[in-house]
């Protein structure tokens, strides 16, 4: 079949490469010039300065220019197109709602190529993009307003997790599809041929609002579970004494109806999802006069996990921000991506520049790069006082302070390389529980606090 992918973020990108591996025709549409560049190059470094994901550079160069085309140019790739998926940024606005302003210009651009065409078959075009409940709807009008003929609108959300998103691409526990008719059914059917009918893979049919809706109860969900760990079991081992939370967490989820996923207690959740997906369907129920206080305690609680480290550094370690020197590790939202987006190391870098921080020695192995683009200089002078370096080591030389914002393999265990440059007396405070050996650590004449126990004092 022949498909145009439009958007070429991490959602879009990773999706045409893998379709274009089961052997369709596609066409990745980006009006970002420099980024169909870079992805057209089949170059490495080019392609993961904008998608830093494991496994897609290997797909793209593969498939490029034999079934993955990138396209900046909209009317040369529109005719005889079967499937248009729509995978566009879908940011939020300050009140929670979705903004759907680079969505409504893809739209409209697709709309007026579509019109244009001269082979009238029948094409799909899908909602990939996380986008409100109903909005295909609004998409159908844009069509119509346009005189589109010949076309169905569906939603089929993606549920990618990004580090392994090329691999839940290739091997998705559900594919989602809702359409208004059979004829579209067959089509997406198409498409979807190797997951149709398999034995593992939960290949589901509905209404396009249903898809849409079952997209952003499922992220809510997640983010509600781990909210629920760390507001209640991570506070448990915080507060009251003798609790251990990894042997709690274990306990707990011994029980096969409990998952083990996001049970591991952190600083919050980050990420392009579950942030804006909650505050989306908090502003949605509330227009329809639908209770959301679950779910702004939910998002409430994420927040809060992102900064309270540093308040209780402040409370229960006698720590003074002021005039210090303090290293952040880990800097993209989690591991294995450069991506900023939400990341809990934005709101930990804001805070410790508001406490006086000297200086921040920033270390992440992929998003280096990104945090600059995130912390410009030039929109904040305190941003000034950041500085990124090449290794961890080299990051908490020099420093008073550690704190631990994401959950890179190289920073589990990291009490030897602590040890190694930096003497007591000296803070970690590990967003991740990172360090298993903290009470060694501590017995050396290190502080010690983390998510999920009680202050460890040197000892």
């Amino acid at each position: 079949m022949k498909i145009v992918v439009a958007g070429t973020g991490y959602v879009g990108c990773v999706h045409a490469a893998v379709c274009s591996e089961y052997g369709h025709e596609v066409y990745a549409y980006d009006n970002d010039t420099n980024k169909i560049k870079a992805f057209s190059s089949g170059k490495t470094e080019a392609i993961e300065k904008y998608v830093n994901e494991p496994g897609l550079v290997n797909i793209v160069r593969e498939t490029l220019g034999k079934s993955l085309f990138f396209s900046s140019d909209l009317q040369s790739i529109m005719e005889g197109v079967d499937v248009v998926f729509m995978c566009l940024p879908t940011p939020p606005n300050l009140n929670g709602s979705t903004n759907l302003t680079f969505y409504d210009a893809a739209a409209e651009d697709i709309a007026q190529s579509l019109a244009k065409r001269k082979d009238k078959r029948r094409t799909v075009l899908v909602n990939k993009s996380t986008v409100p409940i109903g909005t295909v709807r609004h998409l159908e009008k844009i069509m119509q307003t346009h005189k589109v003929a010949n076309f169905g609108v569906a939603s089929n959300p993606e549920f990618l997790a990004e580090g392994t998103a090329v691999l839940q691409a290739r091997r998705p526990d559900r594919v989602v599809v809702g359409c208004d008719n059979e004829e579209d059914f067959k089509i997406l059917r198409r498409v979807y041929s190797q997951f149709v009918n398999h034995v593992r893979i939960k290949y589901i049919e509905t209404t396009p609002e249903t898809a849409e809706a079952i997209k952003y109860v499922a992220n809510t969900m997640l983010l509600t579970y781990i909210s629920f760990w760390n507001g209640v079991g991570a506070k448990i081992g915080e507060k009251i004494p003798n609790v251990k939370i990894d042997d709690l967490r274990m306990g707990v989820t011994a029980d096969e109806r409990i998952s083990t996923w996001g049970s591991f207690v952190s600083n919050g959740a980050g990420g392009s999802c579950f942030g804006k997906d909650i505050a989306s369907l908090i502003y949605q129920l509330r227009k329809v006069n639908v209770s959301t206080k679950m779910l702004e305690a939910s998002y409430e609680v994420n927040e809060f996990q992102k900064v309270y480290l540093i308040d209780r550094a402040i409370t229960e370690a006698n720590f003074q921000f002021n005039n210090k020197t303090v290293a952040v590790l880990g800097l993209a939202f989690k591991k294995h991506t450069n991506d900023m987006r939400d990341a809990s190391s934005i709101k930990v870098i804001e805070s410790l520049l508001g406490k006086g921080v000297t200086r921040i020695n920033a270390y992440d192995p992929l998003a280096n790069e990104a945090a600059k683009v995130q912390f410009d200089p030039s929109k904040n002078i305190l941003f000034e006082k950041i500085h990124y370096c090449e290794s961890a080591k080299e990051a908490i030389k020099g420093t008073q302070a550690l704190f631990i914002s994401s959950d890179c393999e190289e920073f589990r265990g990291f009490s030897r390389t602590v040890e190694d440059t930096v003497k007591p007396p000296y803070l970690v405070m590990d967003g991740r529980r990172m360090i298993p050996d903290f009470e060694e650590m501590a017995a050396k004449g290190y502080s010690y606090l983390a998510v999920g126990s009680m202050m460890i004092q040197p000892h």
